[in-house]
């Protein structure tokens, strides 16, 4: 929970106001890494703001009930989102719709994510509409210059490179909280949309 601390018309102090914060999962589907990292990123902020967050993969994660709000975030793929992420979203689908969630996905391999807002895949955008998410971002991927896998091989040989924005995600998760920091109710003046 936050203390805030409220100012009397002659501008005293007042009594401490306690403000309970949210209980966040931060899910992720992630299949070198660079994901679940963007996932603690996200985590730390909305830690650092005083929520109870929980930072998971996304097949790891069993329990939904209990959480204000979900985090769902997946890697990209050939404009794929990752499987664990696509099954959490159909396992939970019920759940979800009863909180506040947002998603996010981690793939492009260039700056487009840094220069300009990047709409949800044909498949993220299925899970926002099926779960009624409050907004979505795209950010940059991260290729290391030895990746297993054929294709990935190849790939690296003109892509490799780490085009995630540490301050571009700490930013949105900044967003983010500042919504969670408003009434929980959905369907009365709650959390606004957020991105994509």
């Amino acid at each position: 929970m936050r203390l805030y601390s409220r100012a009397t018309a002659r501008g005293e102090a007042d009594i401490l106001e306690v403000i309970p914060m949210a209980r966040i999962l931060v899910a992720h589907g992630s299949k070198r890494g660079s994901t679940a990292q963007i996932a603690e990123w996200i985590g730390e902020v909305l830690r650092d703001d005083g929520h109870e967050v929980d930072v998971l993969p996304a097949d790891k994660a069993r329990q939904v009930l209990g959480y204000d709000a979900v985090i769902l975030g997946g890697s990209l793929y050939a404009g794929r989102w990752h499987a664990a992420s696509r099954r959490f979203a159909r396992r939970h689908a019920k759940t979800l719709e009863a909180c506040s969630v947002w998603l996010f996905s981690s793939g492009p391999l260039d700056h487009s994510a840094v220069d300009h807002d990047i709409a949800p895949v044909a498949q993220v955008a299925g899970v926002m509409a099926s779960v009624d998410a409050l907004g979505h971002k795209t950010f940059g991927g991260r290729l290391l210059e030895r990746p297993r896998g054929f294709v990935a091989s190849m790939l690296a040989k003109s892509k490799a490179g780490d085009y995630r924005d540490r301050e571009l995600v700490r930013a949105w998760a900044k967003e983010v909280s500042s919504q969670l920091d408003r009434p929980a109710d959905r369907g009365d003046g709650g959390a606004e949309r957020t991105g994509t």
